[in-house]
């Protein structure tokens, strides 16, 4: 198992992150590594969405174990490979939010996934924290 954990604090409310989570439409804004995306359906478990990312083909996700303004795991399952990124906030007493994207890899692409997968979620939490606190 290839495994990655990144996290960032957000001078915002975890219900702020979370809109900017529930709305898969606005995700290129704050993340540069996908080029287009569509939701089919509501921001609940079981819930599928396409993704395409720059140079690459489209893919299907599913939402898991989503928990509103708390967490939801996407999985992605390519080649026999499976990528699950666990989205988590935090609250903090301070009234920021911890933002943490943990990352679990399985299968026989797990090693050259897992680097394609996490190589931009320290820009991605970035982006993120820079949006949720300009509002």
């Amino acid at each position: 198992m290839w495994t990655h954990h990144e996290s960032i604090e957000i001078a915002a409310e975890p219900e702020r992150i979370w809109a900017l989570f529930s709305d898969v439409a606005s995700w290129p804004r704050w993340n540069s590594g996908i080029e287009r995306i569509e939701l089919h359906g509501p921001f609940v478990t079981g819930t599928t969405f396409s993704m395409t990312v720059p140079g690459a083909d489209t893919f299907t996700s599913r939402l898991l174990n989503v928990h509103e303004n708390a967490s939801f795991v996407d999985e992605t399952i390519l080649d026999g490979t499976r990528v699950a990124v666990l989205h988590n906030i935090a609250p903090l007493s301070s009234g920021k939010s911890r933002v943490t994207y943990s990352t679990e890899i399985t299968g026989p692409n797990e090693d050259e996934f897992g680097p394609m997968v996490t190589g931009d979620f320290g820009d991605v939490l970035k982006a993120l924290k820079s949006l949720a606190e300009s509002s």
